[in-house]
């Protein structure tokens, strides 16, 4: 317990998935955490669990592609919370069904890259004031195991997660003398509501998306969303104060063969 003990927390996609059990678990270990979404049902749903756990949580409405939301927000925050230090740039979307480069349509590229890296560049921006102000911070960009490796679907995602990897290094270079440490995570597959609409556009059941994730992982099965939040409290932690720049891979061995 109290391993982010005194820190303020901002979780962007926080209503499901990663970003549900990565609220839970540093609100948990003694953060305030602000939990913010889109869909504000689930968002405040999460938020009244960890209140109810003994917490302490708030919700916002975030949409990230809205710079001057995103700065609000954040204003409001930090008004209510204090000083920013931590920040979780989670949310994330992918181009489904999965559609060939030649086949892929404009529209559906931009919006993936809105949310899974115009979004990580608002939240980005717009926190490092806030941890300058406090003397410390860190940021967790969400990236993804095609981050780092290459498969044959869905472009766009891969695209962005390749461009947050690319982000994490220049802003842990960029703030490093500032004691502001920038981090990518890489998970392989975790079961959460996107890898399900995954396996749905692919016009499998879950039992058969099951098997095949199975097969994908060394260890035998697909993640579990506390698998990655517990790597995210790790560097949201002082515990990883000499951690900055570097790509953290949750992925059951994936990205080892």
């Amino acid at each position: 317990m109290g391993r982010v003990q005194g820190k303020v927390a901002v979780v962007t996609g926080g209503g499901n998935g990663i970003g549900r059990a990565t609220c839970a678990l540093l609100a948990k270990e003694g953060a305030k955490v602000a939990v913010t979404d889109v869909n504000a049902e689930t968002g405040q749903k999460v938020t009244a669990e960890i209140v109810a756990a003994g917490g302490v949580a708030k919700f916002w409405h975030l949409e990230v592609t809205d710079e001057a939301e995103v700065k609000s927000v954040f204003a409001d925050i930090a008004a209510q919370f204090g000083p920013i230090t931590v920040l979780v740039n989670n949310a994330g979307i992918a181009d489904l069904p999965s559609t060939p480069t030649h086949d892929l349509s404009e529209e559906a590229w931009d919006r993936v890259m809105n949310v899974n890296v115009k979004g990580v560049f608002f939240c980005t921006k717009h926190v490092i004031p806030h941890m300058r102000k406090a003397g410390i911070g860190s940021i967790v960009d969400i990236s993804s195991i095609y981050g780092l490796i290459g498969a044959p679907d869905v472009p766009a995602y891969h695209a962005s997660k390749g461009a947050v990897r690319m982000m994490a290094k220049t802003d842990a270079l960029l703030y490093a003398k500032e004691k502001i440490r920038v981090n990518s995570v890489h998970p392989g597959f975790i079961w959460t509501l996107l890898v399900q609409d995954y396996v749905h556009t692919s016009n499998l059941t879950d039992d058969q998306g099951m098997q095949i994730l199975n097969d994908l992982h060394p260890v035998g099965h697909p993640g579990e969303p506390d698998d990655i939040a517990y790597g995210i409290l790790y560097l949201a932690s002082d515990e990883s104060k000499f951690v900055t720049g570097s790509e953290l891979v949750i992925d059951g061995g994936y990205t080892a063969r």
